[in-house]
């Protein structure tokens, strides 16, 4: 079901400081936006904004910037995280949000940024093989990380979908990442430090179990071992 256009979002998120307008202009400078310097986290379709919420407010020795394509969805976003601040009482200094299409990611990271972790929560599955190339987690995209990610950088990654996970592990080995740790049932797990999101909480609420893995960046071994990125 197709979210219904929101005409408050748009002029709500170009009044909101965090919001960044032009990502592009701030390639291979993000750091220098942030108030203090420290760890940079990135999610990666932040959604409804539950995620990033949670985790910028319990995390304020964190830069986070959240990415989403849509205004209507990082509307919302932004009205959750400006409610968790304020309940909070707390600056909103370590919280960007932008509207980027995450496939051409790699025109927003330049030489002197650093990425130390990606978070990639119930992404799009493109379940047809023509769509494939899609994913969050595809090898072409994987390899553009690649990029800007701290040498044993790390993404987090949570679905619902079994193919799209399954399938999603041969990525990250094939594209030179070690899956650090793996499950197919998250909360069956005693991890204290989950975060929920909405689309895990609908999910669990009808039953269907949470995949979870933490991939790990590894050195590519030559430049012949890296996948084709078309």
């Amino acid at each position: 079901m197709r979210m219904r256009n929101k005409p408050w979002a748009k002029p709500e998120l170009e009044a909101c400081d965090y919001f960044i307008k032009e990502p592009e202009l701030l390639r291979g400078k993000w750091a220098e936006r942030f108030a203090a310097k420290q760890p940079f986290y990135l999610e990666l379709g932040c959604g409804k904004g539950g995620f990033i919420a949670q985790a910028a407010t319990g995390h304020t020795d964190i830069n986070f910037l959240a990415i989403d394509l849509e205004y209507k969805m990082l509307g919302l976003a932004r009205r959750k995280v400006a409610a968790a601040y304020t309940e909070k009482e707390l600056p909103a200094d370590n919280i960007l949000l932008t509207a980027y299409n995450i496939e051409k990611i790699a025109q927003l990271f330049g030489e002197g940024d650093c990425v130390d972790r990606i978070y990639i929560n119930f992404c799009n599955p493109w379940p047809r093989n023509k769509h494939k190339k899609h994913r969050l987690t595809h090898p072409r995209q994987l390899m553009q990380y690649r990029d800007f990610l701290r040498a044993d950088g790390e993404i987090y990654f949570k679905t619902d979908d079994d193919p799209l996970f399954e399938e999603s592990i041969a990525y990250f080995e094939e594209c030179g990442f070690r899956i650090r740790y793996l499950t197919r049932d998250l909360h069956q797990q005693a991890l204290t430090d989950n975060i929920m999101t909405e689309h895990e909480k609908m999910f669990s609420d009808e039953g269907i179990p949470i995949k979870f893995l933490i991939a790990q960046m590894q050195p590519l071994q030559t430049a012949a071992d890296a996948p084709d990125q078309m």
